[in-house]
């Protein structure tokens, strides 16, 4: 069943939805010198950091989880009565806190790690669920947002996602290449990595015929696979079966889609995979989507990255507009018969966008929507 986007919200390196799609329309990268960690020691140098004054906060990810669902909530309008529910994806939850704590003894509150306390304070008596899925951990909490409105589980699902960097992920990263990326480069024939960004994100998921203002955009389907078929290297069958799962619910044809918002991480066997996987679903479809990818502009926000690129996709929706590939300049060539959108913003009637969100494992989220 389609539902409707009643608000959204979104928080990056680069400010909030609005000034950060403006950023993307500019061509702007939000990347900058790491902050917080021991440069020397993780072969990373840079990130997407949310620049905040002082020294390292704590409980950050929870601060900008609860100021994006205040502000969606308060786009919907929603009823003080409706017994909402709320899913929050994550990849690492606040780890970051967790690592404070086990080096200096700064105080982390356990109850903070799954986000409750943080939900709560925006949206007070919500029931929470967390959702630790990896990289497409908001693209899941999606589909079982949009599922929970179907059954009639919950009035409203507020769906949101967020993650701040930690010092054991980015050590990880910086263990797939041999020399640190400046910069992400998606679907770039001279790409060298991922770079994490720091983010929030959060929509609303009302019925359709619900009472509410004026909605953004509809979710029409969500298309999931979790092929399991290796720790961290991504499945083109997993991919390509979720992208058609997501079309076949929404019963649309890949010539239907106008744009896609891709995961695009800027690595090499990914954004490989992800331009063969859309080359495959969209190749008799001429002349196929645009394509775009947000994180040469904000990173790769982790289990929020679904999320950011839906708020993203709604603007583009309303606006009729599609920002660039920040970082891309020239295409690598499984890539090249892509409508890859590079170097300055393209005007476009965009009445059906998909996102894409893959994560570790392969578990794999696609999102269809549509204009409201």
């Amino acid at each position: 069943m389609p539902v409707l986007i009643a608000g959204s919200a979104a928080r990056t390196c680069l400010g909030d939805e609005v000034s950060t799609f403006a950023a993307l329309l500019r061509g702007e990268s939000g990347a900058s010198g790491l902050r917080y960690f021991p440069v020397g020691q993780l072969n990373v140098n840079r990130g997407y950091h949310i620049s905040e004054p002082g020294p390292e906060r704590p409980e950050r990810a929870g601060r900008w989880l609860a100021e994006c669902i205040t502000r969606a909530a308060g786009q919907a309008g929603l009823d003080p009565a409706a017994r909402v529910t709320v899913l929050v994806g994550t990849g690492l939850r606040e780890l970051r806190g967790v690592e404070r704590w086990a080096v200096d003894g700064c105080p982390m509150r356990p109850e903070a790690l799954h986000f409750g306390g943080a939900v709560r304070r925006a949206v007070p008596g919500a029931e929470v669920t967390t959702i630790a899925n990896a990289c497409s951990a908001a693209g899941y909490a999606l589909a079982l947002g949009q599922d929970m409105l179907e059954l009639g589980d919950a009035d409203a699902v507020i769906v949101a996602g967020a993650d701040s960097m930690t010092e054991s992920m980015l050590a990880m990263i910086g263990r797939f290449g041999t020399d640190p990326a400046d910069q992400v480069r998606p679907f770039d024939a001279a790409r060298s990595g991922v770079l994490l960004g720091e983010g929030a994100a959060a929509v609303v998921l009302v019925r359709p015929g619900d009472r509410s203002p004026r909605p953004q955009a509809r979710l029409l389907a969500c298309g999931l696979s979790c092929d399991a078929r290796h720790e961290t290297a991504p499945d083109l069958a997993g991919i390509c079966r979720a992208m058609s799962e997501a079309l076949e619910r929404a019963c649309r044809r890949p010539d239907d889609v106008d744009l896609v918002y891709a995961h695009g991480t800027g690595t090499e066997l990914n954004d490989l995979t992800e331009a063969t996987a859309l080359r495959q679903v969209f190749g008799a479809a001429a002349p196929g989507p645009l394509v775009t990818a947000a994180k040469g502009a904000v990173g790769h926000t982790s289990g929020a990255s679904a999320l950011t690129s839906l708020a993203l996709a709604v603007q583009s929706l309303q606006r009729g507009i599609v920002p660039p590939v920040v970082g891309l300049v020239e295409p690598l060539a499984e890539g090249a018969t892509l409508r890859l959108v590079i170097g300055r913003p393209r005007q476009a009637a965009v009445r059906l966008v998909q996102v894409n969100s893959f994560g570790f494992g392969g578990v794999n989220a696609v999102s269809l929507l549509a204009a409201a």
